[in-house]
């Protein structure tokens, strides 16, 4: 009897881990950590889970040891991984969102361009993408690869540090000024070029990503309901967002008509009093899990 087929799938270990095991549960797939095991259990028969640090995940899946994985683009430019990129995951989460790997110098630093660079050291965790960056530049700097703590080393350490950073409240927090950007890096779902050829696998990855993404696109909206007389219904209607269209049903009181939408969840607090100003009744504003196009 043949092995039953497997798709494996990288989950990153660290800062995204949490988050990443939040979104599947989102699209519909329970992942459970325990203990030390780097294998995670999921609810998915068809589906195997490692977990792989960010920085590593391209190679691997380059490699063929796992089929598919979620890392940042910046990884896998560091890594000059051969990999698919089947999807941008950047969504309104802690560590989803865009991060900037930028160039900083402490505060006071006479270095206040990359030309200025010229000769000195430069700590860094990213040491390819910072030689790429330099070259770019025509500057011959002194690349040291940093273990960590990259935002203290300026000045004593290093003349400045390429880090990676989401708020910018670690550079503040030491003194640094940001020269420039070198990179902006969101989360990626990429795959093995050979699992891509794979019939079963990519369709597999591809019913996956649809889950990923209705789920991403659901994160920062909610549903509205409401009933409206039909006499009302005009100027309701006028007041949701331009690019919002309304489902509009009739109900058994033929005056009276039921709105359902689709909207940002900042707007609510705005909308919902304008809504029941211009004759709406009954609003109810509900959670969603997915969005799917």
């Amino acid at each position: 009897m043949s092995e039953p087929k497997k798709l494996k799938i990288g989950i990153p270990k660290g800062s995204l881990q949490k988050t990443t095991v939040e979104l599947f549960a989102r699209a519909g797939f329970r992942i459970e950590v325990s203990g030390r095991s780097y294998y995670p259990a999921i609810d998915d028969p068809e589906i195997e889970c490692i977990l792989i640090r960010a920085q590593e995940m391209a190679r691997y899946v380059e490699q063929g040891v796992m089929d598919a994985g979620i890392t940042g683009i910046d990884w896998v430019l560091e890594n000059g991984a051969d990999v698919e990129e089947l999807a941008d995951l950047r969504a309104p989460w802690p560590n989803y969102r865009p991060v900037r790997w930028v160039l900083a110098v402490k505060h006071g630093s006479p270095i206040e361009r990359v030309e200025q660079l010229q000769g000195k050291r430069i700590a860094t965790e990213a040491v390819g993408m910072t030689e790429r960056y330099l070259a770019k530049h025509g500057v011959a700097a002194e690349i040291e690869f940093s273990w960590g703590a990259t935002e203290v080393k300026p000045p004593v350490l290093a003349d400045a540090i390429v880090d990676v950073s989401e708020t910018g409240s670690s550079l503040r927090a030491n003194n640094l000024d940001v020269i420039d950007t070198v990179l902006v890096s969101t989360p990626r779902f990429i795959a093995n070029k050979d699992a891509c050829a794979d019939s079963w696998k990519r369709q597999k990855m591809e019913r996956l990503l649809m889950l990923v993404r209705g789920a991403i696109a659901a994160a920062d909206r909610v549903g509205l309901m409401m009933d409206v007389p039909r006499d009302h219904l005009e100027k309701v209607v006028a007041i949701l967002p331009a690019l919002v269209t309304p489902t509009i049903a009739s109900l058994s009181d033929e005056s009276w008509a039921s709105v359902t939408t689709v909207i940002e969840e900042k707007l609510v607090r705005d909308l919902v009093p304008q809504l029941s100003e211009a004759g709406a009744k009954g609003i109810v504003e509900f959670p969603l899990n997915k969005i799917i196009d």
